[in-house]
């Protein structure tokens, strides 16, 4: 029964890294894949289904959904890792000083942390975005420097975990300095975890960004994303539901394949894992 159970853990990721390759290669070779322009127009077959020239369909726009699609997991896939990476980046500074420092420092740096964690996401998020503009520059600045608070918080515990070990005692007995200790001694031992914040982070980041794009406040119009063309495709959900259902199967499949996938790393990596003590 185990080993029927790893067999079908093993497909589902296996299925999940092909959609993740796939779609990161979609995001790579967009303009040689997409058979169209993401903003090319045709007025003679606006909003129609599946055919031979439009594979899924056009918009209201006459704009090939395929090629929007396309180009739409270059921005999606884009704003989601370069966000996950500067909030993970962002966290283990801001964690590593909290927990390293300890003392007072901590204290105040964590009591910061909570003032800021107890502020609405969704209400910085439209602050950020009306000051830093609503391009992806301005996106994935907002949503980076909206998310790094929980990659602090991780951080900072699993440093206070690891600076009592007692290797740390024999690196500082050594002659170790605090950079050496922090970048070669503590910071590797973080890499699972790490990981699979960053596998869960990058989801995130592609949700918030296509559920602002949905309500009218995230990326601007004509950027290709996939939350636009959902939000394009609600007006025509009871005529011509394909225009919505295109861009959203490509959100939900993506967001599922990393979710999967950072299960897996959890169980993995993460030795803490309920799974890891089942086995």
């Amino acid at each position: 029964m185990n080993a029927r159970k790893a067999r079908k853990l093993h497909v589902t990721v296996l299925l999940s890294v092909v959609i993740l390759g796939a779609v990161s290669l979609a995001a790579l070779l967009a303009p040689w894949l997409a058979p169209y322009a993401f903003d090319a127009q045709d007025t003679s077959r606006l909003l129609q289904s599946s055919n031979w020239h439009h594979w899924l369909g056009t918009d209201r726009l006459g704009r090939d959904l395929l090629s929007r699609v396309i180009y739409g997991a270059r921005v999606s896939m884009t704003l989601g890792v370069t966000t996950a990476l500067i909030a993970t980046g962002l966290g283990i500074a801001y964690g590593t000083a909290a927990g390293y420092l300890g003392g007072r420092t901590d204290n105040l740096l964590m009591r910061l942390l909570d003032v800021i964690y107890a502020l609405p996401d969704l209400l910085l998020i439209i602050l950020l975005t009306i000051l830093l503009g609503r391009g992806l520059t301005g996106m994935v600045a907002a949503l980076s420097l909206v998310s790094w608070v929980t990659v602090a918080r991780l951080v900072r515990g699993e440093v206070l975990r690891l600076k009592s070990a007692e290797y740390l005692d024999a690196a500082r007995a050594l002659g170790a300095g605090h950079l050496r200790l922090i970048c070669v001694h503590l910071l590797p031992l973080m890499l699972g975890p790490l990981l699979v914040t960053l596998s869960f982070r990058i989801p995130s980041a592609i949700l918030a960004e296509s559920t602002l794009s949905f309500v009218g406040i995230g990326l601007a119009p004509p950027t290709p994303s996939w939350g636009n063309m959902a939000s394009e495709g609600w007006a025509a959900l009871r005529f011509y539901p394909h225009v919505i259902i295109v861009p959203s199967v490509a959100i939900a499949g993506t967001i599922l394949a990393f979710n999967v996938l950072g299960d897996y790393l959890n169980d993995r990596l993460n030795p803490r894992s309920a799974s890891n003590f089942k086995r």
